[in-house]
């Protein structure tokens, strides 16, 4: 086996493991609602990398990152993204947040989170990364060369997208297990009160993060 494809898998899997927002919408995701919710948001989480790894090899990444200007356009929109998705969780209440526009007395089997917005959520959330165009701008510039094959890029690019979908993935079948999440339907307000508070500090974090 190329040792490439070894470096790119080791590397690409601690990138992927490590916490952040995208692990942090997954669990709650996962725990909050359901399984399919889960994988809704990580696989929005994956075509977000699938945008990342496109541009990248495109070399549009290498320009965001190295444009100052539009890097903190990216800085600034995935700051308030995030901001806002912590204000919304931490203001929700025990009504799941994205559902907050139902009418009155609506039932409960209603009021989740549906696949299509779990999915917009995990890619939003992972798009208006800036940390993703560093950190694939790096990743890329250590793994390619000038004379890598497009083809080889491309493989590259789809072995580190598998490593994030299979990741959230099992994440997300873990933390929908009925054992494991029940229990977490008494805390909701609590659990949404504690993630909405880390997302707006790692939007703020984001919004300070220099190059």
């Amino acid at each position: 086996m190329n040792s490439t494809f070894i470096t790119v898998a080791v590397i690409g899997t601690l990138a992927v493991i490590s916490p952040g927002p995208d692990f942090l919408i997954v669990t709650r995701n996962s725990l909050l609602y359901s399984k399919r919710v889960g994988f809704a948001t990580a696989l929005g989480i994956a075509v977000g990398n699938v945008g990342w790894i496109a541009m990248s090899v495109l070399g549009i990444s290498v320009v965001i990152a190295r444009t100052v200007l539009l890097f903190n356009a990216l800085k600034l929109l995935g700051a308030v993204y995030l901001i806002y998705l912590g204000a919304r969780l931490l203001c929700g209440g025990r009504e799941p947040v994205m559902e907050r526009i139902l009418p009155q007395g609506a039932s409960e089997e209603k009021k989740h989170l549906s696949p299509p917005k779990a999915f917009r959520m995990g890619l939003f959330t992972n798009i208006l990364n800036p940390k993703c165009a560093m950190f694939y701008v790096s990743f890329f510039s250590m793994v390619i060369t000038r004379s890598t094959p497009t083809v080889e890029q491309c493989a590259y690019g789809l072995e580190v997208m598998l490593i994030a979908i299979c990741w959230f993935s099992l994440l997300a079948t873990v933390l929908s297990v009925e054992k494991i999440r029940g229990p977490f339907r008494h805390f909701s307000v609590w659990l949404n009160r504690v993630t909405g508070t880390i997302l707006i500090v790692l939007g703020v974090k984001v919004a300070l993060y220099h190059q």
